[in-house]
């Protein structure tokens, strides 16, 4: 019994932050609070009530439509709750209820993030790699991988390498090639994996 609660568990607690994560993935890009108001139909704009927001479960009896106009919901909704909840899931079976559990988590939770916004409108906000840089770095101070000095140095190898790059396609074809927020992403995952996270990324 106790090792089904300790699947199912994370496994919840993962696809219900996945939920907030739609939310980021829809609303931040376009500029609008993550907060207010409560979700809602991107058709109808009813309001979405607890019952209908299940994660992954609500839009599977819903056959994947609204519940009020029967417009049709993405698929992303449930992949993103079912991605973010097997990931809870990984972490805590190779980490257990530790800090480096919800240090990962929130890693990879803003990379997915980051990953469905670039995926449709091609940007990486600020908002989500700046922070996290801050906040790789801080976690490197308490956690063992991948320690301080790795992660100042996945910092700076992250933002050099492709800032170099970068600027070498410019002057190579006057051209812009990359936008500084792939600068910034990799600085971040520099932060958090430390050089040799940054190279096999």
């Amino acid at each position: 019994m106790s090792d089904r609660i300790s699947i199912i568990l994370p496994f919840v607690f993962g696809a219900v932050v996945g939920s907030f994560l739609n939310v980021c993935i829809h609303r931040i890009p376009i500029g609008l609070s993550i907060v207010t108001p409560a979700s809602r139909c991107p058709r109808c704009a009813r309001p979405i009530p607890f019952y209908y927001n299940v994660p992954v479960i609500s839009y599977i009896v819903l056959l994947g439509r609204c519940a009020y106009c029967r417009a049709p919901l993405s698929l992303q909704y449930p992949v993103v709750e079912a991605l973010t909840g097997a990931a809870a899931l990984f972490i805590f079976q190779r980490h257990g209820a530790t800090p480096e559990l919800f240090v990962w988590f929130a890693f990879i939770s803003a990379l997915i993030v980051i990953t469905f916004i670039d995926l449709e409108h091609q940007i990486i906000p600020d908002v989500l790699s700046l922070p996290g840089i801050v906040i790789g770095l801080a976690a490197s101070f308490f956690l063992p991988f991948p320690g301080v000095l790795n992660s100042v140095i996945g910092i700076c190898l992250g933002g050099g390498l492709l800032l170099a790059v970068a600027y070498g396609y410019y002057y190579a074809t006057g051209r812009t090639g990359m936008g500084g927020g792939d600068v910034k992403l990799l600085t971040m995952i520099g932060a958090f994996l430390g050089w040799k996270g940054v190279l096999v990324t």
